[in-house]
């Protein structure tokens, strides 16, 4: 049985594209090479510009809602809350799968839009079922009622179709189940942070066997939200701050917050993991991991002199600007030239976390050569543009 509802070639065909427009750009292939491997790999789907992409999403919204508002009106019953939600929810469905097998669509707004309705009038179905529940207070003990339905079709969409906004949502909604299973005992309460940042990393582990995986392509850009997600709560999770913060709003305070237990521990966090994240970063070329590494960092330093200040702000503020800005300026000059497997020249997008040289070389292989090049005008020695005496 086929999980997917868009054909994978689609999404590797996009990949391939990309890194040959990518590569072409940079001098790595030429416009014959690019046109071979677009060739082989052409859109064979509906995909507009991204402005149309969001007309088509709005239009979309607004003529499913008209829809269901009529089929309401003209019935001869009157619809209840639980039963309109029900034919939302097929009607959004079936109008889905049908665009993306007869039409073609691929993420090209309308699906996309179909696909999020079709999603929230599960979650309004079980909100209406389970009135106990009150989705918006994540300490309701019987919030998992709602939460576990929720998760479990946010995570059947995101197998099928590999929405990056519906990864996000899974990931928003498996930790609000974590966060409030572990609220409802002391225990639980107390190991809320390692909890938070076991799953975290078990989650991270998990997406580093992607790219080995056949459909990976399919499920990149999911994988991408998931990571990045993945490494901000792991790092905020063992943050001092948002512990400290967040245990004096569990407790109900209105003053000011109190010692944590275990607090030299989270100091140890928060300075040790952006060093982590900046290393690894370094160790394997992965500008994603060293962006939230310098953010994480930048974090740490406001969280450690929020409650350990030494200088005054504007001073603290001033020598801050001056090391960041001759460490720039000094790895800048140190990696002019390549060194270590980095460099400082610009790249037009951060290194993928997939490798796609052997797709692109297979295509290439037997790639006609570059046409020679005609008479040119220009490249004269002075006056601009061939403007003296040789051409």
């Amino acid at each position: 049985m086929n999980t997917k509802a868009y054909p994978a070639t689609w999404a590797q065909g996009d990949a391939v594209r990309a890194a040959a427009s990518r590569w072409q750009r940079r001098g790595l292939l030429t416009p014959a090479q690019r046109a071979t491997i677009e060739a082989a790999h052409p859109v064979t789907y509906y995909r507009p510009n991204n402005w149309i992409r969001v007309l088509l999403f709005v239009v979309t919204l607004l003529g499913a809602g008209t829809a269901m508002a009529s089929a309401t009106i003209t019935t001869a019953f009157e619809l209840g809350p639980v039963a309109y939600a029900l034919l939302t929810l097929i009607g959004h469905l079936a109008a889905l799968e049908l665009l993306i097998k007869k039409s073609r669509y691929y993420r090209s707004g309308v699906d996309n839009a179909l696909l999020y309705g079709a999603l929230l009038a599960w979650a309004f179905l079980i909100a209406c079922l389970g009135r106990d529940t009150d989705p918006s207070a994540l300490t309701d003990p019987a919030l998992w009622r709602w939460l576990v339905p929720v998760l479990l079709a946010l995570l059947a969409a995101l197998v099928r179709y590999a929405d990056p906004l519906v990864a996000a949502t899974s990931f928003a909604a498996a930790f609000a189940l974590l966060f409030n299973v572990l609220l409802q005992s002391a225990l639980g309460r107390l190991l809320l942070p390692f909890g938070m940042m076991a799953a975290a990393g078990a989650l991270l582990l998990a997406l580093r066997q992607l790219p080995a995986r056949d459909d990976y392509f399919y499920y990149r850009s999911a994988g991408l939200v998931l990571r990045t997600l993945g490494l901000a709560v792991f790092y905020l999770a063992g943050n001092y701050l948002v512990v400290r913060e967040g245990n004096a709003q569990l407790l109900g305070g209105g003053g000011p917050s109190t010692q944590i237990p275990l607090a030299p521990l989270f100091y140890v966090f928060t300075a040790g993991i952006p060093l982590v994240y900046i290393g690894l970063a370094l160790r394997r070329h992965d500008r994603l991991l060293l962006t939230l590494g310098l953010l994480a960092l930048a974090f740490s330093i406001f969280t450690l002199r929020n409650y350990r200040s030494l200088l005054p702000p504007e001073i603290a503020a001033t020598v801050g600007g001056a090391v960041l800005l001759l460490g720039a300026l000094a790895a800048l000059r140190y990696l002019r030239t390549p060194r270590h497997g980095l460099t400082a020249a610009a790249d037009a997008e951060a290194r993928p976390y997939f490798n796609l040289e052997s797709l692109v070389v297979a295509e290439t292989a037997h790639a006609p050569a570059a046409p020679e090049p005609g008479f040119e005008f220009g490249g004269g020695h002075s006056g601009g543009g061939g403007a003296d005496s040789s051409y």
